[in-house]
């Protein structure tokens, strides 16, 4: 019986186990609130698992493709540099538009947040610089992504000219971590049913409701940009009609970003779908980690709207040419966000001091985003995760598109059913 349950398990897709999942998480949330301490630990279980695993497999997988490189892997990720920095400055953009729209006053009568922010853009960049040479162990316990690229490069560099014997090793551990990683996703249904149990059960929904406005704005900006903003620049890269693509990322990728809120949990996942869209492994085994680093269209959008939202409050007036400012320190600042403690809300001060906003002040926005934060720092990283698929594949779609050898099903993943099978 238990055997038959677990080869059905395995052969159900899993995007519906999950949705079976987020129901049983809300059920229990709402009819068995005392069961949601003991149901939580699954989610704690899952999201601690993936964020084990994953410096480890970026590591492994970035060293194995350095190795094994070739000159058309180089080549084949200046574009997606671009695609990152260029979408997180359009999505600052789309935040300030929507901010001048609807401008929104704070309630700022909120506890003072024991953080301590970056005191500006330079330190922002002088502590992504160092985490480049951070210790390669520390980088690795810490999760420094930027550190563990930056040895992995260098080690995968090192061992290019090693012999056959030992590039077959490497392969094979890069295929054994990737089946690891495999085993852990197939536990995401029980994992998002205690991740949806914990959040409803012990936030609820009634802390937000005096934030609705900054809320809303802030959802209008995140659903415009990924399915409006990106969509059209996908469609100006490919030429064809970009949704197919756009609902996969968001459904495959976004999905387990919104429930797990790490961006690192996601790694594995976002390299399992890349791999099931057919991307060039190469590619994308350091395209998705740099991205989990530097492509963050949510933590410009969250940066921009805060801060415009702390001016509106004080009567602070703000013209075109310090929006665009406000867009670059944005911009920046989202870069680097992944690296600072507290995600993207700790660069709210960064911005606020282009306005002439004080510290106290802007700390206090900071203690609105952590209030708001169930829904913003969601909704913020299921953008932030998805479109580092999203734009890793435009960038070969588009080589593909040139060549004429793009194909429509080529922009939908292979179901994750078949790909356990091939693998």
């Amino acid at each position: 019986m238990l055997k038959q349950l677990g080869k059905k398990y395995q052969e159900t897709a899993l995007i519906k186990l999950i949705i079976v999942g987020l129901i049983v998480g809300i059920i229990i949330a709402l009819c068995a609130p005392a069961a949601v301490p003991a149901v939580s630990v699954l989610g704690d279980l899952f999201v601690k698992a993936l964020k084990g695993v994953a410096p480890i497999l970026v590591f492994v997988l970035v060293m194995n493709a350095m190795a094994q490189k070739n000159a058309d892997a180089s080549a084949a990720m200046k574009p997606i540099v671009r695609l990152y920095v260029f979408a997180t400055f359009l999505a600052s953009l789309v935040a300030v538009a929507y901010s001048f729209a609807f401008p929104t006053s704070l309630q700022l009568q909120v506890a003072d947040a024991k953080v301590a922010p970056p005191s500006g853009i330079v330190e922002v960049l002088h502590n992504l610089i160092l985490s480049v040479v951070d210790n390669p162990i520390h980088a690795l316990a810490s999760a420094n992504y930027i550190g563990i690229l930056g040895w992995a490069v260098l080690a995968g560099i090192a061992l290019h000219a090693a012999g056959d014997s030992t590039k077959v090793f490497i392969a094979d551990l890069a295929k054994a971590v990737t089946k690891i990683v495999q085993w852990v996703i197939r536990f995401a249904p029980f994992g998002i049913m205690g991740l949806v149990a914990n959040a409803i059960g012990t936030n609820g929904l009634g802390a937000l409701i005096g934030y609705a406005q900054i809320i809303g704005v802030l959802l209008a900006a995140f659903f415009s940009v990924a399915l409006i903003m990106n969509p059209l620049i996908v469609y100006a890269f490919i030429h064809r009609n970009p949704y197919p693509l756009i609902w996969t990322t968001l459904k495959e990728s976004g999905l387990y970003a919104f429930f797990t809120r790490s961006s690192a949990a996601n790694i594995p996942v976002n390299l399992s779908l890349c791999k099931r869209l057919h991307l060039n492994e190469d590619t994308y085994s350091i395209s998705i980690p740099l991205g989990a680093t530097i492509n963050m269209s949510g933590a410009a959008i969250t940066i921009a709207v805060l801060s415009l939202a702390a001016a509106h409050t004080l009567g602070s007036a703000i013209d075109l040419p310090t929006a665009l400012l406000l867009c670059l320190v944005s911009t920046i600042g989202a870069c680097g966000a992944s690296g600072v403690a507290g995600g993207s809300l700790l660069l709210i001060p960064v911005a606020c001091a282009s306005f002439g906003i004080g510290n106290d002040i802007a700390m206090q926005v900071v203690g609105v985003g952590f209030i708001i934060g169930v829904i913003q720092d969601s909704c913020e990283t299921a953008l932030n995760s998805s479109t580092d698929v999203l734009f890793t594949a435009t960038a070969e779609f588009a080589e593909r598109a040139k060549a004429g050898t793009l194909k429509a099903e080529d922009l939908v993943a292979e179901p994750e059913a078949e790909a356990q099978t091939e693998g």
